[in-house]
């Protein structure tokens, strides 16, 4: 059941991302990325078994959050692809703030809200710590190892590009997000599960993201700004 759902949520993920991207342009994979990173910070504290290995949820999502930086990167340059990881990093900032302030707040008597979102924000400024020095160092390799390649090989082997600069920067967001996130929490063989599972379903994911963009290449060729500048 699980790994149904899964297959078919990253394909869902995936396909919103073009249609945001139909729909409202450049602005669009901003406000997706942010829209995607809040949601992965919440999905995280959630175990669930796929292919017989305990990992986190909200990797899906966090896979489609590349995406949206390289289409970014591919059809408006490393400057606005920045631009989005800076947007995420702040507002994902701004989050963690207000839910610390929201639970400062005496509740009402019959108030029934107040426990379940400790249980969720209490344990948020750990978690949004490693999320957000996960995101910022990943997202901004993922940026610059992108642009790398492409200035060695122009406009051919936009797989590679994608495929390389994500494959390495999911590696670093997950060994960064796990050892601050999750060290100490679970024992360490389930630590150790966690965080090669985790790399495992966001390597998949980030396979599974190469057939979209190209079609958002195919797609969207007439749309596109300039050429990326450096």
């Amino acid at each position: 059941m699980n790994e149904t759902l899964w297959i078919l949520f990253a394909l869902v993920d995936l396909c919103m991302v073009l249609v945001v991207y139909r729909l409202f342009g450049k602005v669009g994979l901003f406000g997706l990325m942010v829209f995607n990173l809040l949601l992965c910070n919440i999905q995280v504290l959630k175990t669930v078994q796929l292919f017989g290995l305990t990992t986190t949820l909200g990797n899906v999502l966090y896979a489609s959050v590349f995406l949206a930086t390289d289409l970014l990167s591919e059809f408006y340059g490393k400057k606005e692809a920045r631009k989005g990881v800076l947007l995420g990093f702040v507002t994902l900032l701004m989050m963690v703030a207000y839910m610390q302030i929201a639970l400062l707040f005496q509740p009402a008597a019959d108030d029934f809200a107040q426990p379940h979102l400790e249980v969720l924000f209490g344990f948020m400024p750990r978690v949004a710590l490693a999320s957000m020095a996960a995101y910022l160092v990943s997202q901004l390799h993922d940026v610059w190892a992108f642009h790398a390649i492409r200035a060695r090989t122009g406009e051919k082997h936009l797989w590679l590009r994608n495929n390389a600069s994500t494959m390495v920067s999911q590696l670093l967001d997950s060994v960064i997000f796990c050892f601050i996130a999750f060290w100490g929490v679970f024992p360490m063989n389930v630590f150790m599960e966690i965080l090669l599972s985790t790399y495992i379903i966001k390597f998949v994911v980030a396979a599974l993201d190469t057939p979209f963009i190209y079609l958002a290449k195919r797609m969207f060729h007439k749309e596109q700004a300039a050429a990326p500048s450096a």
